[in-house]
């Protein structure tokens, strides 16, 4: 059985704002009544792009109508460039939290929202483009990637429990675990930015040896009494000699080819060779 806090509680028993706005001029709908869940907001925004009403009306779980209500008391008041701004996250902070399996009705209030501001503009959705991933609940590839980026999603049981894909039949777990991988890569190869220049002068190399020498390498080897010192760099040949412990340690090519070389072709240039030298 889901705990919810009393704010959803509250929410769902007393939900705010039920009804349509009579004179809306921004209408989103999302969801389905055969997906088991379905929202219809209307706002109503003014002369000076404020939203000055919201109404809602959902078929769903208690979730779903807290959800829709505090999305509304939100964007009452509020100007339409920072009701854009809303995540799912916002909701469900502003109702205190919500049980994991039930985040996709955050979800859909902020898609909701996102298309009536579209319909008020006069705009496409980009998630409308996207290729239906799942088919029981008309989920897009382009919902699921966003999905995973803006939550930091792991698994696909999170995906399911943000977007409600592959909760149905089933059919799409592949596809879904695929996607996951997919957007997983991407944000790990943009997490680690890219020191090395495609083309460099000697200076600049050294500079770059210096540094990866001084950030990581010099510090691990001195935990183990060691040291190392560049003494050259004759085109991509590095040369160095390693100092205390690491000296006459019987590994010490080993270190050198498996730690040292390695952390300088990741960090510096790929075709360096290392080797060792004498001061």
């Amino acid at each position: 059985m889901w705990e919810y806090t009393d704010k959803v509680k509250e929410h769902f028993l007393n939900p705010r704002n039920v009804g349509e706005v009579e004179d809306a001029n921004g209408t989103g709908e999302v969801g389905s009544l055969a997906c088991g869940d379905a929202l219809k907001l209307t706002i109503k925004v003014d002369e000076n792009n404020v939203i000055t009403d919201a109404k809602f009306k959902t078929f769903g779980c208690a979730s779903a109508i807290a959800s829709s209500s505090a999305l509304t008391e939100l964007v009452k008041g509020m100007p339409l460039d920072e009701a854009a701004k809303i995540t799912n996250q916002d909701i469900a902070e502003f109702l205190g939290g919500l049980p994991k399996e039930k985040m996709h009705c955050s979800v859909m209030g902020r898609e909701a929202l996102e298309a009536a501001i579209a319909d008020f503009r006069g705009v496409k959705l980009p998630m409308a483009e996207g290729e239906v991933v799942c088919e029981c609940f008309g989920v897009t590839d382009l919902e699921i990637q966003r999905a995973i980026r803006e939550s930091n999603l792991q698994t696909v049981e999170e995906i399911t429990n943000f977007t409600k894909a592959g909760g149905g039949c089933g059919k799409c777990s592949d596809r879904l675990e695929e996607i996951l991988r997919e957007v997983r890569q991407d944000k790990v190869q943009a997490a680690i930015p890219d020191r090395r220049p495609r083309r460099m002068t000697t200076i600049q190399k050294i500079k770059l040896i210096e540094e990866a020498l001084e950030r990581e390498i010099r510090p691990a080897l001195r935990k183990d009494g060691g040291d190392i010192e560049l003494i050259d760099v004759d085109g991509d040949t590095v040369i160095v000699s390693l100092r205390g412990s690491c000296a006459s340690c019987m590994k010490s090519q080993t270190t050198l080819k498996e730690y040292v070389e390695k952390k300088l072709r990741e960090q510096v240039l790929d075709t360096l060779t290392v080797e060792e030298g004498r001061a």
